[in-house]
């Protein structure tokens, strides 16, 4: 067999690996995506066992059928010998201004309530200027490394975790929203890292990561989150929105958290709270905000 023939055969392989997979993770049978995508059963049984190599079309057909992401739809179309359709432009850059842009504007307009923006592996991209001045008055910053990660800031005992009074049902909300929100409703082994790794902080309940509950709040749109602050609670909820058309890898895999007081007395002690910290800081229409959260 020649070198360029073996090649393209292990390729073939490679996407019937990949096809089964997701069609695992989506846990629909080939008759089933047969139906949903108008291709035979048979078609796909060949290209699954690396019989048949299928057109570009075919693919993306079958990877919006399995509601499959961009970067994993790049990587079907390069095991089958095609350029990647989906830019991976990072967040940032010239090609992504509108969305920078319109995800600034966003930020802003939640002034004087903390909101931000933050990858698939929830590190902070971007903040407006209450994200900071509300988390300083908690903790220094400053100290914390970059990326900063919202995750490591809520979980880490030199973090945000002992200002959060309910930490038991948050915890245990923020691990279940990371599950539920991976991109592709499925966990990649980074995914699982970062999981591992809120898990080995010091003090959690290690029997959580079996535990199944009844509690209908992790279902929710919102994770509730109270702080004590000079003795008094301050009771809020976080939404999370994301971007509604994604047109690249990069707007697939933000996500903007955005922070609301949960009732009229945090509201008024969260105003009193950011005019402690000063005048607040003002960002010009059009000019982003720095990406760092501190």
């Amino acid at each position: 067999m020649s070198t360029r023939k073996h090649a393209r055969l292990s390729s073939q392989l490679e996407l019937g690996r990949l096809l089964r997979h997701w069609r695992d993770v989506r846990g629909k049978s080939q008759m089933a995506l047969s139906l949903d995508t108008g291709i035979s059963q048979r078609h796909l049984s060949f290209i699954e066992s690396g019989r048949s190599a299928p057109s570009r079309q075919t693919l993306l057909y079958i990877a919006e059928a399995l509601d499959v992401p961009f970067r994993d739809r790049n990587e079907w179309l390069m095991a089958g010998g095609f350029a990647p359709s989906y830019k991976e432009n990072r967040w940032n850059a010239e090609e992504m201004s509108s969305v920078a842009h319109a995800l600034d504007r966003m930020l802003r307009q939640h002034e004087p309530f903390p909101a931000i923006v933050m990858d698939r592996y929830w590190n902070i991209v971007m903040r407006n200027g209450a994200a900071p001045r509300f988390f300083n008055r908690f903790i220094d910053l400053d100290a914390r490394p970059e990326p900063r990660n919202m995750l490591h800031l809520m979980f880490d005992p030199a973090g945000m975790r002992p200002f959060i009074v309910n930490w038991k049902d948050a915890s245990k909300a923020l691990i279940q929203r990371i599950q539920r929100e991976a991109v592709g409703h499925t966990m990649d082994a980074r995914t699982q890292e970062l999981i591992a790794s809120l898990l080995a902080y010091p003090d959690h309940d290690p029997g959580f990561p079996s535990q199944q509950t009844d509690d209908p709040s992790p279902t929710l749109p919102m994770v509730p989150l109270s702080f004590e602050k000079d003795g008094q609670v301050l009771r809020y909820f976080s939404m999370v929105t994301t971007v509604g058309t994604p047109q690249a890898i990069a707007t697939q895999e933000l996500r903007i958290e955005s922070m609301f007081p949960a009732d009229d007395a945090t509201e008024a002690a969260h105003h009193r709270l950011m005019e402690q910290t000063g005048n607040m800081a003002k960002v010009a229409p059009g000019k982003r905000p720095n990406p760092s959260l501190g």
